[in-house]
């Protein structure tokens, strides 16, 4: 990062923010790829050129553009969600939900519906995983329907690993799509949205509208090129939620079985785990009723060993 040979991104472009933007367009089978400082921002900003004020946007219950990023779906792109149902499998609603959800043109005082926005993997369903065939079928039904649609692919990298596909063939049909390199590649900071070079030359206006605009960005491009060149090992963060579900479930814990990188564990009484959980130095969370396991590339085998130790101390408060 201290090496990096940068420019100004908002004048005249910085060279290696270019060469980070061009290397994930590649990846994702996208024209055209924009830096973003995070997820949320990508999100926001592909909602914001997808939407017009007013109109209703479908996306799956518990989705992240729905439930983490503070409304900003609304507040910003001016749109009104509606949840779709997790009825073909968890985190994934099926091509004939998507369908009745659509609905078909009326009045002009009806509500418009232009977007679909689907997520892989998806958070709340820990992490679970579409692939392409299922993708395809949700992109034609989109389609059929006159829907547009965007891809939270803030952990696409982890979908890709979990199939053995390359990331581009989760991304075929899609409009736009958000990619994160803060969470499982471990990059400090930085996300990027893809798609059309007319939609990026689009999205770079809204970014700077936002705030988002950078100058000497190649410092913080650098560590997502760094980030990039660790995609192959992203099974052992896979392998190691594994073992840490595994283990779980042998001290008795209610665990889903993890798809991805996301362990969800459903107990009794949420706040008083969460509260045990910390005291005994294990970091988690909650998400969708449940606690919230995240391994990655800074937890080894030994930790997660060490961590079912510390559960086991406290399982009795």
């Amino acid at each position: 990062m201290a090496a990096a040979e940068v420019g100004d991104d908002v004048l005249d472009g910085d060279p290696t923010m270019r060469e980070l933007e061009e290397r994930v367009a590649q990846l994702l089978g996208m024209e055209s790829a924009l830096w973003v400082p995070s997820g949320c921002m990508g999100n926001t900003i592909a909602l914001m050129l997808h939407l017009q004020r007013g109109d209703r946007f479908l996306a799956t219950r518990a989705a992240h553009v729905l439930d983490n990023e503070l409304g900003a779906a609304a507040w910003l792109a001016g749109g009104i969600p509606e949840p779709l149902p997790w009825d073909a499998a968890p985190g994934r609603p099926s091509p004939e939900a998507v369908t009745k959800a659509a609905g078909t043109n009326g009045p002009y005082y009806r509500l418009r519906t232009p977007l679909l926005c689907l997520e892989n993997t998806h958070n709340a369903a820990g992490g679970a995983v579409t692939g392409p065939e299922e993708q395809a079928a949700l992109v034609a039904a989109a389609r059929a329907a006159d829907l547009r649609v965007h891809l939270d692919g803030a952990r696409i990298w982890n979908a890709a690993a979990a199939l053995g596909v390359k990331p581009s063939e989760l991304t075929v049909g899609v409009d736009s799509v958000q990619a994160c390199l803060s969470k499982g590649l471990g990059a400090p900071v930085g996300s990027l949205v893809a798609g059309s070079r007319a939609f990026v030359e689009e999205a770079r206006r809204v970014r700077k509208m936002l705030g988002g605009g950078v100058r000497q960005g190649g410092v913080l491009a650098a560590a997502g090129l760094v980030a990039l060149d660790r995609l192959d090992r992203l099974y052992e963060d896979h392998d190691a939620a594994r073992q840490l579900a595994t283990g779980l479930a042998e001290l008795g814990w209610k665990v889903r079985e993890p798809h991805t990188n996301i362990v969800l564990a459903e107990v009794d009484d949420l706040h008083q785990w969460l509260g045990r959980l910390r005291e005994a130095g294990v970091l988690a969370s909650s998400m969708d009723g449940c606690v919230r396991f995240v391994t990655h590339r800074d937890v080894s085998r030994q930790e997660i060993g060490e961590a079912l130790r510390r559960i086991a101390g406290r399982a009795h408060g």
